[in-house]
């Protein structure tokens, strides 16, 4: 055979073997780019799934909790501080929400001032056509989904401060347990819860509870955890 042609032939068949051996290797590697895609396509549905499942997990926790213990409301008016204090510590003890009884006319230290005879409270307290005290918010959102109301207040002259008047006034307290708590220096709770229930006209009112101005939390906390079986029913 002409050598020439020999040499053709085989050239021709390197080539082909080259060829054919690029070819094997393309495909290979086109293989495992798509597996690498197809595999980082699915690690974020995995992650996807499992928050989802941690999420529902949390939700179900939430509506146990709620279910079990009720929604629990600490209402409070602090013209000092003082009730305020106790209302937060007996708030975080019972995981309660908060809400503030506010005037639209805020009490100044010498409106406070019950020494004076001409003072704001004094002449509140002298006639009692006086004790009207619009509130900036008088109903709290969502007040219908709580089972539990606590109602703080300072005592003045042996009743409840009468800026709790209006919010009473203005909520229906049907199917609700409510008790009160009072923060003075000396009075007693006496029968303000009584009266306040009185001007409610509906709710089941239980007895209440006095801390002195700067109630320590151990005090605070022995009163909450006699309340937790209550509550719970």
């Amino acid at each position: 055979m002409n050598k020439k042609i020999i040499i053709g032939i085989t050239a021709g068949l390197i080539i082909a073997a080259i060829a054919a051996g690029a070819y094997i290797m393309s495909e290979r590697q086109h293989a495992n780019e798509n597996e690498t895609t197809a595999a980082n396509e699915q690690e974020p549905s995995t992650e996807t799934t499992y928050e989802t499942e941690k999420n529902d997990t949390a939700s179900d926790q939430q509506k146990t909790d709620g279910a079990t213990h009720g929604k629990i409301l600490v209402v409070y008016y602090s013209a000092t501080g003082s009730t305020k204090e106790a209302a937060m510590q007996i708030a975080e003890n019972l995981q309660a929400d908060t809400f503030e009884i506010i005037p639209e006319n805020i009490y100044t230290a010498d409106d406070l001032d019950w020494t004076n005879d001409h003072s704001r409270v004094s002449q509140e307290h002298n006639d009692e056509a006086l004790r009207e005290v619009a509130l900036t918010i008088s109903k709290p959102e969502q007040w219908h989904d709580y089972d539990t109301v606590l109602i703080g207040y300072p005592i003045w002259w042996g009743i409840a401060a009468w800026p709790v008047n209006d919010f009473i006034k203005n909520n229906d307290f049907s199917g609700k347990t409510v008790i009160p708590f009072c923060t003075s220096a000396s009075s007693g709770i006496g029968s303000s819860g009584k009266l306040l229930e009185e001007m409610a006209g509906s709710g089941n009112w239980l007895a209440g509870e006095r801390f002195g101005s700067g109630a320590s939390a151990e005090n605070i906390k022995a009163w909450t955890d006699s309340l937790q079986e209550i509550i719970a029913q």
